[in-house]
């Protein structure tokens, strides 16, 4: 085994059933290698997504406190890792989480969770949203779906296929709002689904494309990104990262399919955790 010290800091809600979030993020960060702490902004009996009548604990109050502790016994992370937040005040505290904990060598990973298919989710406030696009400004690197990258880019939302010179200046766009590399999901192109990034730095941008999968899967976001994420702690240059998190989620999503009586339940990825923790070990091999 090929130890390589990785560690995160997971900034998301914990929703008891229905994989998402920190219950996609801890075991997919875990295979990739990567410890990781997971510091809950809300709790929820379900996800939202199909399911009513479900809990719903905020816990803003208890972000910064929480955070205050870890910085007094000493914790220290490789990578800040934000998803969905309930609240403009949320949105300051994760602020502040990294200022505390930032620095040269540590990635800040931000995944503006706001919406889909065109419109915001019925949490996300005016004020929410913009403190998520500060956020963003401070971040090295950014997952948004097409829906969040036109409200972070105050530009109209595109339904259907886009050509791939649109894609690039919309990746832009997004890296001149601060982040070193942007990665834009959902992204349909010559008849196929899939993702695309773009380094500042390089100016080169790279597009992983598979057959689109029919149907709408919660949880697959976060399954992405987590594993964008490990990809990118484990050494992986940015188009690798994405390449890896393409392929994984694709297979997740074809095993759902096949496999779930009920897909509100979330995605059945637990089965390719073993791959992806080869894929992981396999690449840190290499790099020795």
């Amino acid at each position: 085994m090929i130890y390589k010290p990785m560690s995160c800091a997971a900034i998301h809600d914990l929703s008891g059933v229905g994989k998402c979030s920190l219950t996609v993020a801890l075991p997919v960060l875990s295979a990739c290698g990567v410890e990781t702490s997971a510091m809950p902004t809300a709790v929820l009996s379900t996800h939202t997504g199909g399911f009513s009548g479900f809990t719903y604990r905020d816990l803003t109050e208890d972000v910064l406190p929480i955070a205050e502790h870890w910085k007094s016994v000493g914790c220290r992370f490789s990578a800040l890792y934000s998803g969905f937040l309930g609240s403009a005040e949320q949105t300051g505290a994760v602020a502040g989480i990294f200022r505390m904990f930032g620095g040269e060598d540590v990635l800040v990973f931000v995944d503006p969770v706001m919406g889909d298919g065109g419109k915001l989710y019925t949490t996300i406030t005016p004020a929410l949203a913009e403190g998520m696009k500060e956020l963003c400004r401070g971040a090295d690197v950014i997952a948004p779906n097409l829906t969040e990258a036109a409200f972070l880019l105050d530009a109209p939302y595109v339904d259907g296929p886009l050509e791939r010179p649109a894609v690039e200046a919309m990746l832009r766009d997004l890296c001149a709002l601060g982040p070193r590399w942007a990665v834009l999901t959902g992204v349909r192109v010559e008849g196929l689904l899939g993702a695309a990034c773009y380094d500042s730095s390089t100016g080169a941008a790279h597009f992983w494309l598979k057959e689109e999968i029919p149907g709408s899967y919660h949880g697959t976001g976060d399954l992405f990104s987590s594993t964008l994420l490990g990809g990118l702690l484990n050494g992986m240059d940015l188009s690798e990262a994405c390449r890896t998190a393409v392929d994984f989620t694709h297979k997740v999503i074809e095993t759902t399919r096949e496999r779930s009586a009920d897909i509100r339940f979330g995605p059945k990825f637990e089965v390719h955790l073993p791959e992806l923790a080869r894929i992981m070990e396999d690449f840190r091999a290499g790099a020795v």
